[in-house]
């Protein structure tokens, strides 16, 4: 009969610790990972203005990278210890069994095998988990090098590896993601909530339940590291942490070459030194000289009219064409604006730019200049 009020260590503190720096990685890794994915997404848009722009989605995610890859790091030194220092058991390692234990497994949820397995310390599912977690960082780790460092990349592999990268990295995401809310949200935390990876410890109800074999074995004192003597644990520390010291060194300087390897092509290809020069014309452009006020050109549209009705009448009367009319051109002038023609050569009281001009108008022409038009008009309104 179990006693649910005694707790077994599953977890130490360092691997709880471990633990949450790893979930924390991985969670801003799909946060700031996914809207660069997705970026036409209406919720990918939301996330980039919280983090203020995606340059900053791209900073938070190369940093949550880094502490992945620190903490994975620093799990394989741990995994030497306790295979080489403590001889601990490998059970993480997948065997013959968990094929087994998964097959029985499945026929017993479907309601035809009659017993549950029977597992030890890590069942095939979190060994399942474990192995697809290590292959996921393998893939995310390598096409992220590609794409961080696309220049380093070319210079091994064809440039269609970027895109190809780009492409593993997002599909591979999409699967982490999954995988974590279907599987492992499931299986750890809804289908009944684990929390010996938060508190280091679980129940003996929990621990006949989910692994029956371990604890037979704490009970019977077989579980746990092989290596107790503390002569014997002093001698293989002496060999193993000058390898960990020396294997540290390497994956810290791996790590610190994925990260600076390089930066940016704008950054590492020099700029080029480039003189503008700006256009200045052997001789003054000469400014435009107003229409004279008086009569000593030729009365003609060429000579005096034209060049009146430009500086005078095309701000309204040009590509307006204000009241349909323009007076940018002499058709124009003759053609008329909506309310009919304005000039009608030789014709003073047909033209109804004098009348409007002779009783006052914005634009209004010197008396000078309106006998002039009106001198022009009775001429028949020459065009040169």
């Amino acid at each position: 009969m179990s006693n649910p009020t005694q707790t077994y260590q599953r977890f130490p503190i360092a691997r709880r610790i471990e633990h949450i720096f790893m979930l924390l990685s991985f969670g801003f890794l799909a946060l700031t990972g996914l809207p660069q994915k997705f970026p036409t997404l209406g919720i990918s848009i939301f996330i980039a203005n919280i983090f203020g722009s995606v340059e900053n989605l791209r900073l938070v995610h190369h940093i949550s990278a880094t502490v992945m890859m620190l903490g994975t790091a620093w799990h394989l030194l741990v995994a030497g210890y306790k295979v080489f220092v403590t001889k601990e058991p490998m059970t993480m390692l997948p065997v013959v069994k968990d094929i087994v234990d998964g097959v029985q497994a499945l026929l017993y949820n479907l309601g035809i095998g009659k017993k549950f397995p029977q597992m030890g310390r890590f069942n095939f599912e979190e060994k399942l988990e474990y192995w697809a977690f290590i292959w996921g960082a393998a893939v995310m780790g390598l096409t992220g090098f590609m794409m961080w460092n696309p220049l380093m990349t070319v210079k091994i592999l064809p440039g269609e590896a970027i895109p190809a990268a780009k492409a593993a990295h997002g599909g591979e995401a999409i699967l982490a993601v999954a995988a974590i809310i279907i599987w492992h949200m499931y299986g750890v935390h809804l289908k009944k909530f684990n929390k010996s990876m938060f508190t280091g410890k679980m129940d003996e109800e929990d621990m006949l339940h989910e692994h029956p074999l371990e604890l037979a074995d704490l009970k019977a004192g077989l579980a746990g590291p092989r290596v107790t003597d503390p002569v014997e644990l002093r001698k293989r520390k002496a060999v193993y942490l000058p390898i960990a010291g020396i294997l540290t060194v390497l994956m810290l300087g791996a790590i610190y070459g994925f990260v600076n390897v390089e930066n940016t092509a704008l950054s590492t290809i020099p700029p080029a030194s480039i003189t503008i020069q700006a256009y200045s014309p052997q001789t003054p452009t000469p400014m435009p000289i107003s229409p004279s006020l008086d009569s000593k050109g030729p009365l003609t549209w060429d000579g005096y009219a034209g060049p009146l009705f430009l500086d005078k009448c095309t701000g309204c009367h040009g590509s307006m064409a204000l009241g349909g009319l323009s007076l940018e051109s002499y058709t124009g002038a003759l053609k008329g604006g909506n309310h009919g023609p304005v000039i009608v050569p030789s014709k003073i009281a047909s033209s109804n730019l004098v009348t409007i001009q002779s009783n006052g108008h914005i634009g209004q022409l010197s008396k000078e200049e309106l006998d002039n038009i009106i001198k022009w008009i009775e001429a028949g309104a020459p065009e040169n």
